[in-house]
């Protein structure tokens, strides 16, 4: 055998001992390798079946002020197109500013008396429909397509002496008023939601790297000597990073209101209020990661696999209503759902306590959750 030979068959060698150690600690990383195999497995599920930017079965309140075959023939083409949900029959226009205020309901379709008689003497009567425009993308399509849907139940009823009305470009003028974002600015949906997006991301993964760092740098033998409760360790390694989530959340606004000219017509205190409530949450998340992670790459791993189900079914990056019904359930499950309603209710819609006090409780549980696994996984560390 020449030299050249017996030159490469060794390098061939030291080559495949080299990838049989990596096969050797990648086995042994058993993290690390789930995560290779679940983040790509994670993402086929949801942007294949999750995702879906043409939200359908949007709840509908609506307000009738007369019954007639014609009202009721276009109640029944909006709920047949498959956007429009007729959940609410309502007779208090209060009650359906209420319902778009709080998100029961994206939209509010309300037909005057009058209205067949004036149909009907060819005066093209109004129709309006007040759509929630907190989020351009999930109401758009439904909007736009509204009045092809009355065209169309219309050229049905109005026959015979009447058929002359139906050959109108529109015999009914349909009226939009888009509250909350008149103008379909996309920004005034996300900015306020990065709020969300960006605490949980820094808040977890700095947390989730605390602990992990003691191990690394062989100081927590230090603090497990410490007379310190579990629960205290946990909230005095938590404590230092709210005031991080507070400057944050002080950098985002200030962007928002001066460089995004986003609307700001809730109450300061409320949102202030919240945002502290869900610092709190990523954070004991964070350290609930760092006491399963050995090494802060796990830390980050474990960060990233939360964080993008937390990006994709809490309705910042895709409507939340567009998403099949067990997406929904997963999504009541992340806390930056919840939060998105409370920061996009209060600087948009000028939500209230009364209004946001289902999220400030969801957001409040996963706390409650959260932190009796941290504590208890830190007790048998302890042991």
């Amino acid at each position: 055998m020449s030299s050249v030979s017996a030159s490469f068959m060794a390098s061939v060698a030291r080559l495949l001992a080299i990838a049989n150690k990596e096969l050797i600690q990648m086995r042994r990383d058993r993290m690390t390798f789930a995560m290779m195999l679940g983040v790509p497995l994670m993402q086929l599920m949801l942007f294949g079946y999750a995702i879906n930017t043409d939200p359908k079965h949007l709840p509908t309140a609506v307000i009738t002020e007369e019954q007639s075959p014609v009202v009721r023939s276009i109640l029944s083409a909006l709920e047949h197109s498959d956007y429009y949900q007729l959940r609410y029959s309502l007779t208090d226009h209060a009650e359906g500013e209420r319902l778009l205020a709080e998100g029961k309901v994206s939209f509010v379709v309300t037909i005057p008396s009058g209205f067949t008689h004036q149909l009907i003497k060819g005066e093209r009567p109004q129709l309006l429909i007040e759509a929630d425009a907190s989020d351009p993308s999930a109401s758009s399509n439904a909007v736009n397509r509204a009045q092809t849907m009355i065209d169309s139940a219309l050229r049905h009823e109005l026959k015979g002496g009447l058929a002359e009305l139906s050959a109108q470009a529109s015999p009914v003028e349909l009226i939009v008023h888009r509250r909350y974002n008149p103008e379909g600015l996309t920004q005034y949906n996300i900015v306020p939601g990065l709020l969300g997006v960006i605490i949980t991301m820094t808040m977890v993964m700095i947390t989730g790297m605390a602990m992990t760092r003691e191990v690394e740098q062989g100081t927590l033998e230090n603090l497990l000597a410490m007379p310190a409760k579990p629960l205290e360790v946990m909230i005095g390694k938590i404590c230092p990073y709210i005031a991080v989530g507070a400057v944050q959340t002080c950098i985002i606004l200030l962007a928002a209101h001066y460089l995004f000219a986003v609307p700001f017509i809730g109450s300061m205190t409320l949102l202030i209020s919240a945002v502290a409530l869900f610092i709190v949450a990523n954070l004991a998340l964070g350290f609930t990661f760092s006491t399963i992670a050995k090494s802060q790459m796990q830390a980050m791993q474990l960060t990233f696999f939360f964080f993008l189900p937390s990006l994709l079914l809490s309705g910042f990056m895709f409507p939340f209503r567009g998403m099949p019904v067990w997406a929904q359930y997963l999504g009541e499950v992340l806390p930056l759902t919840h939060f998105l309603r409370i920061v996009r209710g209060v600087m948009l819609k000028g939500a209230q306590l009364n209004t946001v006090k289902f999220e400030l409780l969801a957001i409040t549980a996963f706390i409650l959750v959260v932190g009796l696994v941290a504590v208890s996984r830190y007790k048998r560390t302890l042991d």
